[in-house]
């Protein structure tokens, strides 16, 4: 008997597959370059800087930047949110954050909450996982420098009312840092035409490119209110000891993830060919599915907003049987299911939504690949195996 093809749906944590062009371009860069960006002057150098260059624009074009320059290259999502929350904070400040913000944020605030007093305040969120902007308001103090709102939840697909929230930042003179790790590539952006300061993502999830690549847009008038995270060289001004001060260059020290960054171009290419508003009108497909097939399972909840339209494609499951990793394995052993469990590095969201005490979630998350078949799938083989549970 041949082996059961693998259905993958943890494009929350990472997308696959990857268009072939991303597949193609990083191997011809191994195979035929391999030179570093910007530390030479011979043409392969060249035809890889404007190849960078190239991808930094894409970057720009697709989340509505008004410039390439106001786009820096980070190594992931978490690597782009600590460049700004270690950039912009300093001691005396308050940031205002909520219970559906990811570790890359929570742990960020928590080292410099202990390293020197940074005051924090955690609004709640509600049993679908969403937020209420007014909590946000209620929160402001003459002290507050930065807000930070997760735009699509990993766990519940929640989207946020991020300009309503950027609003209340603007008025109150506070800046506005929105984590897109789930809503780049998905959902429509246009930071240049909203109350958004500054934006991170990784490269490898929406955007459909390879790990170690990310993006954090920095709007250009607040590049001297934001610090270098890291310095080092970067094949400008060698001569000068200080770091440069210009963007891009002031955040991006040391090699580039040149394979990397070459696959996220052909990625980006494809994204944009396709256009986000098909991915997204896909993505609304398999969700609605998803929630359809999954909605009356017998000792299962499903939290988050009943309507698809109102998440990203990510849909959790709390089980009253067993611990979400045992569900996840029985998933992947049995019927070649792969799909994550737990907390995904998102805690204090679970005891808004009531996945606490069960350990966490297990989590399907389709991707611009998926299949309605698939799906299918998925649906009957947690059918089956809520019955099983049940008896």
């Amino acid at each position: 008997m041949s082996e059961q093809p693998l259905i993958y749906l943890d494009n929350a944590a990472t997308s696959f597959p990857k268009p072939d062009s991303v597949y193609t371009a990083m191997d011809a860069y191994h195979r035929n370059s391999g030179v570093p960006v910007g530390r030479g002057a011979y043409r392969k150098s060249i035809e890889l800087q404007s190849s960078i260059d190239q991808c930094r624009k894409l970057a720009a074009k697709l989340l509505g930047a008004a410039r390439p320059e106001e786009i820096a290259f980070t190594f992931n999502g978490t690597d782009s949110l600590n460049t700004i929350i270690h950039g912009v904070l300093k001691p005396g400040d308050h940031v205002i954050t909520s219970d559906v913000e990811h570790n890359s944020v929570l742990r960020t605030l928590q080292t410099l909450k202990d390293r020197w007093g940074l005051e924090t305040t955690i609004v709640p969120a509600d049993q679908s996982g969403l937020v209420e902007p007014q909590a946000f308001q209620n929160a402001i103090r003459k002290n507050t420098r930065l807000i930070i709102l997760n735009h699509a939840s990993n766990v519940t697909g929640t989207i946020q009312p991020v300009n309503d929230v950027g609003d209340i930042a603007r008025n109150a003179g506070a800046l506005f840092l929105v984590d897109a790790a789930q809503s780049a590539g998905h959902l429509p952006l246009n930071v240049a035409e909203t109350p958004i300061d500054f934006l991170a993502c990784p490269g490898h999830k929406g955007l459909l490119g390879p790990l170690g690549t990310g993006l954090v847009y920095i709007r250009s008038d607040l590049v001297d209110q934001v610090q270098s995270l890291r310095q080092g060289g970067t094949g400008t001004r060698s001569e000068e000891e200080t770091q440069p001060v210009s963007m891009p260059e002031k955040f991006e020290s040391g090699n580039h993830n040149a394979p990397g960054l070459i696959g996220l171009r052909a990625a980006l290419e494809y994204v944009l060919e396709q256009g986000v508003a098909q991915f997204r009108q896909h993505e609304q497909q398999l969700t609605a599915q998803l929630l359809e097939g999954l909605q009356q399972l017998p000792g299962f909840l499903l939290p988050g907003p009943g309507a698809a339209e109102d998440r990203v494609g990510v849909v959790s499951l709390v089980s009253q049987f067993a611990e979400p990793q045992v569900l996840a394995s029985i998933l992947d052993e049995n019927f070649g299911i792969q799909i994550r469990a737990g907390l995904h590095c998102a805690p204090r969201i679970h005891a808004c939504i009531g996945s606490k005490e069960a350990g966490g979630t297990l989590r399907f998350s389709p991707g611009p690949f998926t299949t309605v078949q698939q799906i299918e799938t998925a649906v009957a083989a947690m059918q089956e195996l809520a019955q099983s549970f049940a008896g």
